[in-house]
């Protein structure tokens, strides 16, 4: 057989693998009770730059993301987001959603003065959110 034909084969069929992976996956089951807040800072506060952001997570545990472990997730900071993403899908990784795919529990943010919104979402170790999200609620600080 032709090795350019086999290559092409060898790497539809990774492609389709992977495909079918990546969709047999389904939703990773959240605990009961699982939540995720800010320490610091808190809804409403003034603050300067750079900005500390704490995270809390209870009833789940912190795991950097590719590892798959029961009953746990790691962070994902979603700044100044006004639409969620899917829920069924990776986290996107982008300024506005921050990923902390090392199992970090905190980071510092260098922020221009001004308002913002944060908000935690815990993804498993493929970025996907839990079921149900396991989701703070969304707080706004002042940067001076």
């Amino acid at each position: 057989m032709n090795t350019m034909i086999r290559t092409q084969r060898v790497t539809f069929g990774l492609i389709l693998a992977a495909s079918m992976v990546a969709g047999a996956h389904g939703a990773t089951p959240a605990p009961e009770g699982a939540a995720v807040y800010f320490v610091t800072p808190l809804d409403g506060q003034t603050v300067s730059s750079p900005v500390t952001v704490r995270f809390g997570l209870e009833g789940l545990g912190v795991a950097p993301a590719g590892v798959e472990r029961e009953k746990t997730g790691h962070h994902h900071l979603l700044v100044n987001v006004d639409d969620l993403p899917p829920m069924d899908k990776p986290i996107p990784a982008d300024e506005r959603h921050i990923h902390f795919g090392g199992g970090q529990t905190q980071t510092t943010l260098e922020l221009e003065p001004g308002e913002y919104t944060l908000q935690l979402l815990v993804g498993d170790h493929l970025h996907i959110p839990h079921e149900p999200p396991v989701m703070s609620e969304k707080i706004t600080i002042t940067v001076e």
